[in-house]
């Protein structure tokens, strides 16, 4: 099965910082940044398709998602054959 259809179990509270908040601080820089970029924040009505400038970043996300996937699961799967001694692994 894929891990893509696996349940995951309900997150445990910890110390570390609220993801949201840190969203919310990156959405302020990123707001400057298209200021500065482009002379003006991001408006509606602004001569640009909205749906496919979210459709073209969604898809530059899925594949950083899916690389950051098998470097993990690269990373994992030598570590794996370095502990027990395996030799040779297809990593895909």
């Amino acid at each position: 099965m894929s891990k893509a259809a696996e349940h995951q179990e309900d997150p445990i509270v910890n110390l570390f910082p609220i993801v949201q908040d840190m969203v919310i601080a990156d959405i302020q820089a990123r707001k400057e940044v298209g200021k500065e970029r482009y002379g003006t924040y991001l408006q509606p009505f602004n001569g640009r398709s909205a749906l496919w400038d979210a459709y073209q970043e969604a898809l530059d996300l899925c594949q950083y998602l899916r690389q950051m996937i098998y470097e993990e699961e690269y990373v994992a799967s030598a570590s794996n054959e370095q502990s027990c001694g395996c030799h040779g692994g297809n990593a895909e």
